[in-house]
């Protein structure tokens, strides 16, 4: 027992690790003969090779079954989300709070149009088509430039006293600005059933009707900019848009307004989401 008990000095244990590691007298490493550690090595080196060549050919399986032009499942998208530009959000959600006698209160909202505006001008649009059809375009074939399909030309003078372009100022000084309202991209989403959605903007609360002006006339979305095919089939596609210029928003006031794309398939009352086939902002204009 006393030997069983005795411990071991930490030159003997020492000692012991150095022969577990290297046994010269059986020519053991670690354990293992020089072969059997051969062998191991040979037996993960398949393991891994087999493993490596399964999990390709699953990937490359599940690549085989993929459409690149156009999503599975769509599912989560019924309805198309609706954004304002400019986009500016406070406390309370987007919010247009601006002093018409003060330059730097609106100027943020001037260059923000300006901006978004850029990708509409005749340059940025110069690989589009000119569309003049009120029904959708669709297209079976890749008949456009690098096998692509075509994508119709929207360009910011479509939007007439709201692209900026008369009105540099888009009217925010005069108290009558103009806002932009765009629908976001489903692909193959057929809005309106072959009628042109629209916009359609009005004011919460007990204010009156508002007086507004739409761009394009009647504030609709042309149908030819219909069906969207994907980013990879349209890489030069630029989403429709309608300028709303109100007239006689309520001074020293907040509004709230809500601007809805009316048309079949498009929903607005989603309780989950918001910004589904409407926006809601607020406007305040100070003298």
């Amino acid at each position: 027992m006393a030997a069983l008990n005795e411990k071991k000095t930490c030159s003997q244990r020492m000692e012991n690790f150095k022969r577990f590691v290297w046994n010269p007298d059986t020519g053991q490493l670690m354990g293992r003969t020089l072969i059997n550690w051969v062998w191991i090595s040979l037996y993960y080196v398949a393991f891994y090779i087999v493993m490596t060549g399964l999990f390709s050919l699953a990937i490359y399986s599940l690549m085989r079954t993929l459409n690149p032009y156009t999503p599975d499942y769509q599912d989560r998208l019924k309805s198309p989300g609706v954004t304002l530009r400019p986009d500016v959000y406070g406390e309370g959600g987007l919010e247009i709070y601006y002093n018409a006698s003060d330059k730097n209160s609106w100027e943020k909202y001037v260059t923000t149009l300006h901006k978004f505006l850029s990708a509409y001008n005749t340059t940025a649009q110069h690989a589009n088509i000119n569309c003049t059809s009120e029904k959708y375009f669709f297209q079976k074939s890749f008949l456009g430039p690098n096998k692509t399909k075509y994508s119709c030309k929207f360009t910011s003078d479509m939007l007439e006293n709201c692209s900026g372009l008369a009105n540099s100022t888009f009217g925010f000084p005069e108290g009558k600005p103009c806002l932009i309202i765009k629908m976001n991209r489903i692909i193959n989403f057929l809005p309106g059933n072959g009628t042109a959605p629209r916009v359609s903007c009005t004011a919460q609360d007990d204010f009156s009707p508002l007086e507004l002006q739409y761009y394009p006339v009647n504030g609709t979305f042309n149908l030819h900019y219909f069906p969207y095919y994907g980013k990879k089939a349209q890489p030069t596609y630029s989403n429709p848009l309608v300028a709303v210029k109100f007239l006689n928003i309520t001074r020293n006031a907040e509004v709230t307004v809500v601007c809805r794309v009316i048309g079949t398939g498009i929903t607005s009352d989603n309780p989950h989401d918001p910004y589904e086939g409407k926006v809601e902002f607020k406007m305040r204009i100070q003298d």
